[in-house]
């Protein structure tokens, strides 16, 4: 496995001091962390891992003077709120949230607790926060939605696949925030001369189901939405795909280290790396409502050159010149 890694700005970003190490003799502070997906999941274990590295960096240390205690609700929706209510209950000093859903069971259930999503596509379309520079309340965090990402991975898809003549977009109309990306994406579908389908799933059947019509010609290509129903049901995406010889460009790169194509989107590891100096911050005294909401500031490519074999693609240099992880 090749990885370069680079950095892209973004509107948005702030920079902060690093806080003082937590001293001996402090209290123990409790953080109530709540999740999509399943602990074994090894892109949630990524996850879990940078926020608490990035917390122990600064001087938060699990077992010492932190004890975190994680709530998995897979993608059950009727758990999410059973949880939030649980984490709730036991006053934690911080809940950490990881996508809209979890970030919407929370806030419903507390108006007093702090809360930091780590990962939120549109925090205010959500109605999460009312403004992003100053969300006031309880709550703060890090959004993910770059709207120009829509053109961008049509742009992509249709140079590793030149014979596209369709894409179908893949999202449960639940949980992403499809709307936002769709300006940027229909320009370039009119630009390419690609017809976008809209395929709404939320479940395994529905995504073979949408796939397995798309590669019934050829020209078919698959856009996936980063959010969470997608990035939990990789394995079926990636088999599915894989199986109707339908090309794929995915928001989130751990698809690609499972066999997916090509990805293109913010590091969402960053993202956790980057929540715990705002659990930091508050756990420092600072309000929430004060922190304002950040943007993606690091963005990754990667691609997969098995994947692109099997499927009969020959991957143009334009493209891997650009990636930032190749799986060979």
């Amino acid at each position: 496995m090749i990885r370069r890694e680079f950095i892209t700005l973004l509107g948005g970003a702030v920079a902060w001091p690093i806080a003082a190490t937590a001293q001996q003799g402090e209290r123990m502070r409790r953080i109530g962390v709540l999740l999509p997906g399943d602990e074994n999941d090894p892109l949630r274990k990524n996850f879990v891992s940078a926020f608490t590295q990035a917390l122990a960096r600064l001087g938060w240390t699990d077992g010492r003077n932190l004890r975190m205690e994680l709530r998995w609700f897979g993608d059950d929706s009727n758990r999410i709120r059973a949880l939030a209510q649980e984490v709730v209950a036991l006053q934690r000093d911080i809940i950490v949230t990881d996508g809209s859903p979890a970030t919407v069971a929370a806030q419903r259930e507390t108006q007093t607790i702090p809360i930091v999503f780590a990962s939120v596509g549109d925090p205010v379309a959500s109605g999460i926060v009312a403004r992003l520079d100053h969300p006031s309340g309880n709550i703060t965090g890090f959004a993910v939605l770059e709207a120009t990402l829509g053109g961008r991975w049509l742009d992509l898809l249709s140079e590793i696949a030149p014979g596209l003549k369709r894409a179908a977009i893949m999202f449960n109309p639940d949980t992403a925030p499809v709307s936002a990306y769709m300006p940027s994406l229909e320009a370039a579908a009119r630009s390419l001369k690609v017809a976008p389908i809209m395929a709404p799933v939320r479940s395994d059947a529905e995504i073979e189901t949408a796939i397995i019509a798309l590669g019934r010609a050829p020209g078919g290509g698959l856009v996936v939405m980063p959010e969470v129903f997608t990035a939990v049901h990789r394995a079926p995406i990636i088999l599915a795909a894989a199986r109707n010889n339908v090309p794929a460009v995915y928001g989130i790169s751990d698809f690609i280290r499972d066999g997916g194509l090509l990805s293109y989107g913010n590091d969402l590891v960053d993202n956790f790396r980057r929540a715990a100096t705002y659990v930091d911050h508050i756990l420092h005294g600072a309000k929430p409502g004060d922190l304002p909401v950040q943007f993606p500031t690091k963005f990754e490519m990667a691609l997969n050159l098995k994947t692109a074999k099997a499927l009969g693609l020959a991957v143009p240099p334009s493209i891997l010149l650009r990636t930032t992880e190749v799986v060979e």
